[in-house]
């Protein structure tokens, strides 16, 4: 797992909660592992940062707005 700060733990949950269009149409295709099997996750805190899309198997980051 990566390392993150704590303090960005409930704001992540926030923007889940309240994702943009473009963000729910993107999620509604990485979800439930529909591309090659890989997992995503949505709003995940890495560092100080929070990014918009997370697959740790690929070590990649996508941000959509």
């Amino acid at each position: 797992m990566k390392p993150y700060n704590t303090n960005l733990k409930q704001p992540s949950r926030d923007l889940r909660n309240n994702m943009t269009d473009a963000e729910q149409l993107l999620w509604q295709k990485l979800r439930r592992k529909q591309i090659l099997g890989l997992q995503f996750y949505r709003q995940k805190p890495i560092l100080n940062f929070i990014v918009d899309f997370y697959c740790s198997a690929a070590d990649l980051v996508i941000e959509c707005d």
